[in-house]
């Protein structure tokens, strides 16, 4: 190892002070021998840099800028840029073992188009995907590949017994699948964003506050707000948004109401004690009854709930013999901790030819920011091409499945856009029959599938929103209550201020951010335990990801019977059945 390490030293300064392995060899003798025959360590060769190259380098500068094709290639002809490359590959392959010698690419140009042959090779997701594409040193992951319980059911929600979990005859054919929205009116290409005024930003959350307590005014009857710092010997009804007294987390004696513009714009301390039972968060917009009887604390005695908005109906009725819909839903990572080899995925290729669903869910990282070996740039080839290779695998894989793959962006795919919301991928180079068959859509968003809603991110608002919310008397199931506040609340993140690593954009959070209704299906992946639960009528599905460390993950599926109107014209719920499996 540390001869290897010197070695590649010798060949970078070849490459920044452009001399041959000859003349760098000739340089270090003459240098040496002057040093009474000093020995090559890493020191001594950034002490030989220092007082020969660096110095040689300074005294011939006048001399390259008349001179300097005489030094270096001049690139005239893309069969020159191709030789200048080979030759370079050449000189670091001679400073390596064979068994971590650089693997040429192949260069493809129109004069010299990739063969056949090893196209048809790459067409093979394992070849596609083989971790030495990636990285010289990736080698599988052994914890992985030793994993126990394959195929073990470790969820189950609706009537699963006698379930067969296969898709259609035609998977995706006649599956009818788009953004609730439009695409006009959806987030569908990247956008400017790193510059906010704090006054828009205010803006938006004053326009939340309001909408939202219109909503709590209308539902409860209430006549009016009443100032939240206003001194009052009567029991009063307060509009505002809960917030922490300082920058640390949210407890019981930290709780602020921030009211609107339209209640005075202050905060005001409130004492909980009186509270039965609460659940509260940051940002949370809430109606509290109470006394304030020197303008200087609210002391609560009543919260009212939010609402959440109704559900989508459809207006085509399906016939109840069809067979019903096979969703599957997976998150990433696709590959372990401990290794960059894409095995997890590759197995969910093979669980997607076997079961054959009509629409498959694929959210991010794809090309995850934490994994050890991206952080650390022990990758030889891009991030975006690593991606395209993840895509053009899945595409490839499930071709003979036929089935609809929906791609939702994450902010841990290293070589996307780190802002929230985000817009989704670009794939410029799908073919135009696979390009049918695929659904770029951002993150967060809403499907309609065959009649049925899916609400769908892929930020961790679970993880997040369970370090912040604060509860009293209202039991232990903190998923299902922080799932409600997102229903109740309206919104994919409802948190604010939101957590570090969250760059969130307010404008265009306030136009796609958003709940437009209740969705039959929401989708919410997540670090914690996975999990599928019905909360105000609402299915939440927590696939898990795919991959847990160094083992295997979960991801889940889904088989729903379209919702219909009854004969009465209201909405049916639709029927559904799901699972999370082990991968």
């Amino acid at each position: 190892m540390f001869i290897l390490e010197t070695m590649f030293g010798l060949v970078e300064q070849c490459i920044c002070y452009r001399l041959q392995a000859d003349e760098m060899l000739h340089q270090w003798v003459a240098y040496s021998s002057t040093k009474d025959g000093l020995k090559l360590t890493m020191d001594t060769l950034d002490q030989f840099e220092y007082e020969i190259l660096k110095k040689r380098n300074r005294s011939k500068q006048g001399f390259r800028k008349d001179e300097s094709h005489n030094r270096t290639r001049d690139i005239h002809t893309l069969q020159d840029l191709i030789k200048a490359e080979e030759e370079e590959e050449t000189l670091l392959d001679a400073y390596s073992t064979p068994a971590k010698g650089s693997q040429k690419r192949a260069l493809t140009t129109p004069e010299h188009p990739r063969s056949k042959r090893s196209t048809a090779l790459l067409a093979s997701p394992g070849l596609l995907l083989s971790p030495a594409s990636f990285s010289p040193s990736t080698t599988p992951s052994q914890k992985y590949s030793q994993r126990s319980g394959k195929g073990e059911v470790v969820v189950t929600f609706g009537a699963v017994q006698g379930t067969r979990w296969v898709g259609r005859k035609n998977p995706g054919a006649g599956v009818q699948l788009e953004l609730l929205e439009g695409p006009e009116d959806s987030l569908h290409c990247s956008y400017k964003y790193m510059f906010q005024r704090l006054r828009d930003i205010r803006n938006v959350l004053t326009e939340k506050i309001e909408e939202l307590g219109e909503n709590l005014r209308t539902h409860f009857s209430i006549e009016e707000f009443s100032p939240v710092s206003l001194p009052a010997q009567d029991s009063i009804t307060v509009l505002g948004q809960v917030c922490c007294d300082s920058n640390g987390k949210l407890n019981a004696q930290s709780v602020l109401l921030e009211a609107g513009p339209e209640q005075g714009g202050q905060q005001v301390p409130v004492d909980l004690s009186e509270l039965k039972e609460y659940s509260l968060f940051p940002g949370q917009v809430v109606v509290m009854e109470g006394m304030n009887t020197t303008g200087r604390k609210l002391v609560a005695s009543k919260l009212h709930k939010g609402v959440p908005l109704p559900f989508y109906t459809s207006n085509i009725k399906m016939e109840t013999d069809e067979e019903p819909m096979n969703v599957l839903v997976a998150c990433g990572p696709y590959t372990p901790s401990d290794s960059l080899t894409f095995d997890p995925l590759l197995d969910l290729i093979t669980i997607i030819v076997r079961d054959r669903p009509d629409v498959c869910l694929l959210l991010g990282p794809f090309v995850d920011s934490k994994h050890e070996q991206i952080e650390k740039a022990q990758v030889t080839e891009t991030f975006e091409a690593i991606f395209s290779r993840c895509i053009e695998s899945i595409v490839d894989g499930t071709k003979s499945v036929g089935c609809r793959l929906v791609f939702v962006p994450s902010q841990r795919d290293i070589h996307h856009h780190f802002i929230y919301p985000q817009p989704p991928f670009t794939l410029p180079n799908l073919s135009k029959d696979q390009a049918q068959r695929v659904t770029l859509v951002p993150d967060p968003c809403t499907l309609l599938i065959d009649g049925v809603t899916f609400g769908v991110t892929s930020t961790d608002i679970l993880f997040h929103m369970s370090a912040e919310e604060i509860s009293c008397g209202t039991g232990s199931d903190r998923f299902s209550r922080i799932l409600k506040h997102m229903l109740t609340q309206r919104s994919f993140y409802p948190l604010y201020p939101p957590v570090e690593e969250v760059n969130m954009d307010y404008e265009k959070f306030q136009s796609f951010g958003q709940m437009s209704l209740t969705p039959d299906v929401l989708i919410v992946p997540s670090e914690l335990r996975y999990f599928v639960k019905d909360v105000v009528g609402c299915v939440c599905v927590n696939p898990g990801r795919l991959t847990k460390g160094q083992v295997g993950g979960t991801y889940s599926r889904l088989l729903i019977q379209s919702s219909n109107r009854s004969e009465d014209g209201k909405r049916v719920s639709p029927c559904l059945t799901a699972q999370v499996v082990k991968i």
